[in-house]
């Protein structure tokens, strides 16, 4: 008995056409050529202000 006798490259060939074949029928459910939907971008990040009782004012001296 030989190692890589005919029967083995055979059964890799169907083995192969079989596999193919149900990648083809996984994929015939669309058939619009559509893989993903169409993306849709987020609403843009609004920065929230500080309350103005909040904001340190400068100490006499310091430079603005």
């Amino acid at each position: 008995m030989r190692f890589f006798a005919n029967d083995l490259y055979r059964n890799f060939a169907i083995g192969f056409v079989i596999a193919a074949i149900g990648v083809g029928v996984a994929n015939a459910q669309a058939p619009r050529g559509e893989i993903a939907p169409l993306a849709h971008a987020a609403q843009p990040f609004e920065a929230l202000e500080p309350a103005p009782e909040f904001v340190l004012a400068p100490m006499s001296g310091e430079a603005d």
